[in-house]
């Protein structure tokens, strides 16, 4: 396999530059002096950011985007063959190496490689491991699956190669290629069933994430996972679990504002070493602050910098995400793709102040529809009413005879005022048709529905400052 050096620049060619994660990794190659050049099918604000930086990108993707004096070619999880760049550079015989290959390597020159894994949560808790690192001085190089303003964008890049912190996907194994020192598993869901068989093959993945780690590495584990021991048995690991009760963190006296932020007493193996106030809202986010805790407790971070770290840290975007007011109501959105998530949200929202609460969903791949048909239709029926946009079939195509109206009459059956909306436009006309004051409509889903969120404040309303 081609081995990337930061020290020792090439060209390095970019095949679907505009995503989350390409885009960091970019930044960070450009910035370590590589030429960087890349591709992707639309303009978006990260390929914005990386122009303005100089770097040439081609639109869309086709064979004559790679420039001939390219060294290696990265290439994102929705790159295959039948791609025009990918076959390209399979036909030059150029290096080729997937993006989590590429975030291997890179770890792999840090002292300590902080890995936060998990079926959801996984960007919150980066996020504020990231800050309470920042806050404690340690200048961490960063990787997140999000856009966190506090670091201006989605990789920060430090001159040490002290730590490295970053969100560790499960998707097609993507961890499997990193380089862990500390590894925080957060839960261990079923999701992704169109590459994985089960949720035992699932854990099987989680469990080999954890082999990576060297010996006397750092496990951090939510003991609120089944069986959660098979993760590391066997292995010569320090174990740090975390969970409401029965962990080596704990939390108790937990109290919540009006606007569902918790504050609580940290207990580290039964003993309380402190209180903390959290910036972002709801229960499922105690649990990301103390595996975040144990985390910078695991590297004598005190108290006082994790309590001032977590106070101010107000969430990522796309994660109960303020976009604007619209006529007295509020218009968010959420990243939230998976029932569990989808269930938090807008539990945490029904104790927000509210007059009506409407969940705008975006079902994510048809596969995923499919699978959590039912739980969807559960947990949207949280909300006071529902509309239901088409499926995002990202990766896939419509070989399953599934379609969002099935949602739908899902809903129905339980009783929920739900209504299909299968367009931006369809969804953008009901909402300022029918919003009324202190109204929350918050978009759903890990596709693009964030577009018509802000569509709706930029035609109708005011937008919320980050």
């Amino acid at each position: 396999m081609y081995r990337i050096n930061p020290e020792q620049p090439v060209h390095a060619h970019f095949i679907g530059i505009g995503g989350t994660s390409m885009s960091g990794l970019a930044e960070y190659l450009h910035e370590c002096g590589f030429q960087v050049s890349g591709s992707d099918s639309a303009h978006s604000k990260y390929t914005k950011h990386l122009e303005d930086k100089g770097i040439v990108i081609g639109y869309p993707q086709k064979a004559e985007n790679i420039p001939e004096d390219t060294d290696v070619v990265i290439f994102s999880a929705a790159i295959h063959p039948g791609n025009p760049e990918y076959d390209e550079a399979v036909r030059r015989n150029l290096p080729m190496l997937s993006r989590a290959e590429l975030l291997g390597q890179l770890m792999a020159f840090y002292n300590n490689a902080i890995n936060i894994s998990g079926t959801h949560g996984k960007t919150t808790t980066t996020s504020m491991v990231t800050d309470i690192f920042i806050d404690a001085g340690l200048d961490p190089t960063i990787e997140i699956g999000g856009m966190l303003d506090d670091i201006g964008g989605n990789m920060r890049i430090s001159k040490r190669q002290d730590y490295f912190i970053a969100e560790a996907c499960e998707y097609t194994n993507s961890f499997l290629h990193f380089h862990p020192t500390c590894a925080i598993i957060l839960n261990v869901e079923a999701d992704h069933l169109d590459f994985f068989k089960d949720l035992d093959d699932i854990r099987h993945s989680f469990r080999k994430f954890a082999e990576l780690l060297p010996e006397g590495g750092f496990l951090i584990v939510g003991n609120d996972i089944e069986n959660y021991e098979y993760f590391y048995k066997g292995l010569n690991l320090n174990v740090i679990t975390f969970g409401l009760e029965n962990a080596d963190y704990t939390a108790k006296d937990i109290v919540y504002d009006e606007f569902v932020r918790a504050s609580f007493t940290v207990l580290e193996k039964g003993e309380e070493i402190g209180r903390v106030t959290l910036g972002v809202p709801g229960e499922h986010n105690v649990l990301n602050a103390l595996a975040a805790i144990a985390a910078a407790r695991a590297y004598g971070i005190s108290m006082d910098t994790i309590d001032h770290a977590l106070s101010r840290y107000h969430g990522t975007q796309r994660r109960f995400d303020i976009r604007g007011h619209v006529n007295g109501f509020t218009v968010m959105d959420d990243y939230a793709h998976h029932p569990q998530e989808v269930e938090a949200v807008l539990k945490t929202l029904m104790r927000y102040p509210h007059h009506k609460l409407w969940a705008i969903q975006q079902p994510h791949t048809y596969s995923r529809t499919k699978k959590f048909m039912n739980e969807f239709a559960d947990v949207l029926s949280l909300a006071d009413a529902v509309l239901v946009l088409d499926i995002f079939p990202a990766r896939e195509t419509d070989d399953l005879g599934t379609h969002a109206t099935q949602l739908v009459e899902k809903l129905k059956e339980r009783g929920t005022e739900v209504y299909y909306t299968p367009t931006f436009d369809d969804v953008e006309k009901f909402v300022v048709e029918h919003g009324e004051k202190d109204d929350i409509f918050i978009t759903l889903g890990c596709g693009n529905a964030n577009i018509v969120a802000d569509r709706i404040v930029a035609n109708h309303g005011t937008k919320e400052s980050h």
